[in-house]
């Protein structure tokens, strides 16, 4: 289970350690369930479903609606802090199909 300690951070419990949050709709998954968009040290935007590259991260639940919303209101773009093309949103449609 997740808990909030007094420093403000979230500590997670062994068992429930490679949950990942959403960014569109903030619910918390396991890692394998959603996918990676990562921003690695050359700065470029990465679709990373194996986590081999290291750089700013972030996860979306693998469905239509979180994939659009995240789009909708530039949360990729805000998180990564690059600018995202409509080429991605294609290139992620892609994987779920």
């Amino acid at each position: 289970m997740l808990s909030l300690s007094m420093k403000g951070t979230c500590s997670v419990s062994r068992k429930d350690k490679f949950l990942r949050k959403c960014i569109s709709c903030g619910d918390f998954h396991p890692k394998n369930e959603l996918i990676k968009i990562t921003k690695n040290t050359n700065g470029e935007i990465v679709l990373n479903p194996g986590n081999d590259f290291v750089g700013r991260s972030v996860y979306i639940c693998k469905n239509l609606a979180c994939i659009e919303n995240s789009f909708k209101k530039n949360r990729i773009q805000k998180n990564i802090r690059a600018n995202v093309t409509l080429e991605l949103n294609e290139i992620i449609r892609t994987v779920l199909v």
